[in-house]
Order: C-alpha cells, then structure tokens, then sequence
C-alpha cells in the first residue's frame, strides 16, 4: 500500500502543479491582454507582470500595445484632373480597445490587412478629387490631413487609434514617367540644335568680321608698305645721286662692282663675253677703266 500511496501522491503533485502552471501566465511589458471565460469577455489586463486566470475555462487574448507602423506597396490612382500617380502611405497605429479589436478583426494580420483597406479606400475618396498640382503645392498638407482624418475615423470601429497618415511617396507611374523624360528629352534636343545653329550663325558673323578686318589690315599695310618703299627708294635714288655728284668715276666703279657682284653670284655661272667688252674692262685694265 505504500508504494501506491506514494505513487498516488506523485501523480497528484505533478496534477497541481500543471494546473497551477496553466493559471498562471506572463504579460509582457507594452502587451494588452483580453481574459475571456466560454468566449465571453471577463478582464482587460493593461500593465505588465504575473497573471492568472482558471484553467480550461479561461482563453487569454494577448494583443501588442505598442505604435506600429504600416507600409504597404505603392498604389496607383487616378487624380481629379485624371492624371495618374503612384503613392507609397505611411501610417501608424495602436491597438487601445482590445474587446472591440477582438470582436471586429481577432488577429494583428487581419486588423492589418483591413487598415490598409481603409487607408487606399480614403486614398482614393480624397486624391480622386484634387488635382496634381494641389500635391506640389501647400494644399498638400491639407489633402493628407483629409485622408488622416477619413481613416482614423473608421479604424476607431476597429479599436484601433491611428496617430499618423503620410505620402511616404508619389511618383508618376512608369510609363508616364518616361513619356515625360522622353518629351523633356526632345525638348533638350530641339533647344541643343537651337543654340548650336545659333551659336553656328554667331559663328559666320565673327568670321565674317575677322576677314573683313584682315583684309582692311591687309589693304592699310600694303598701302603703307608701298608709301615707305616709295620713300625709301625716293631716299635711295637721291643718295645715289649725290653720290654720284661728288664722284662719278668712283660711282661707276662701285656699279661695276656690284654688278660682278650679282653677276657672278652662283659657282656655275657661266658668261661668254667678247675681249672687248665693257664688263672685262676692270680685270684688263684695273679700277681705273672701270671707272670710266
């Protein structure tokens, strides 16, 4: 009997302390916890620590109490003036209610899944009656604050309190953007062709200017070379002639000279001349016959 007894009495321990185990549970801190006995709501648990509830009639619905954020993929929509965007949201939530929560949406994935239905519908419902430009503008502030306000409206049905609402994002879609880079990029060419057909024309101007002036300069000093050589060989032919007035046979001899000079210049000149003739005469008969 004492076997069994204390058998007995083992089973019975590790039975208590099972059931105190699962009485028994942690909530951690920034955790809010619903306590429902046969589905039917009994305590909502707000601070951290140890808690209890009855075993197998008790289910604990512990929800994250702390902001979250949602941001979900880009979205296209189509503005007032029926122009398309693609916008990125940005929003931030808490979970404040957490009987409401449970009874609407149960679990974190589905209360995201239907905050992000309410954040694109509202999206849509606002944007869907402004213009692009009222995005570009200040007016941008007032837009978002309208789509803020549409969708903490409808999450507070939810228990859900939305603090934040933004325009993470907002391009133009992809094929609009490159209809536009290919339009700005047609403008660049036709204004690139432009300014080099005017810079082309700019061009022939200044050239036109620099042979007009060449050739002015050009004119003005062959004019002026000539009037100098002209003086020059005015000068030279006076020289030569008062030269000529002190010393005529002397002159005539420097002629002489200057002429073999040139004359027999090159190493392969050759002269065929008469024994008589007027330019032997220095070299037959000296200084003096050539001066005469």
């Amino acid at each position: 009997m004492r076997p069994n007894a204390r058998g007995a009495g083992l089973i019975a321990a590790l039975l208590a302390l099972w059931l105190a185990s699962s009485a028994m549970y942690v909530l951690p801190q920034g955790r809010i916890d619903l306590v429902l006995r046969f589905g039917a709501p009994v305590r909502i648990d707000r601070s951290a620590g140890l808690k209890f509830k009855i075993p197998f009639a008790d289910t604990v619905q512990i929800d994250d109490a702390r902001l979250q954020t949602l941001a979900p993929p880009p979205q296209e929509l189509i503005l007032g003036d029926e122009k398309r965007l693609a916008v990125e949201t940005f929003t931030t939530y808490r979970i404040v209610d957490p009987l409401r929560f449970y009874q609407t949406v149960m679990t974190n994935g589905q209360a995201r899944f239907q905050l992000d239905q309410l954040v694109s519908t509202s999206l849509r419902m606002v944007l869907g009656t402004v213009p692009l430009s009222a995005l570009l503008s200040d007016q941008r502030r007032a837009v978002v604050a309208q789509v803020a306000a549409a969708v903490e409206a409808k999450a507070a049905t939810l228990g859900i309190v939305v603090h934040e609402v933004r325009l993470h994002r907002a391009d133009l879609p992809l094929a609009a953007s490159q209809s536009i880079y290919a339009r700005m990029r047609s403008s660049r060419q036709r204004e690139a062709k432009e300014l080099r057909a005017q810079g082309l024309e700019w061009q022939q101007e200044i050239e036109a200017a620099a042979d007009r002036d060449r050739t002015q300069i050009l004119a003005k000093a062959k004019q002026s070379s000539q009037v100098i050589r002209g003086e020059a060989d005015a000068q030279a032919n006076r020289v030569l002639s008062q030269a000529y007035d002190r010393d005529p046979k002397f002159y005539r001899y420097y002629r002489a000279l200057l002429t073999y000079r040139h004359a027999l210049a090159a190493s392969d000149t050759t002269l065929v001349l008469s024994p008589d003739s007027a330019v032997l005469r220095a070299f037959k008969r000296g200084p003096a016959a050539a001066a005469r």
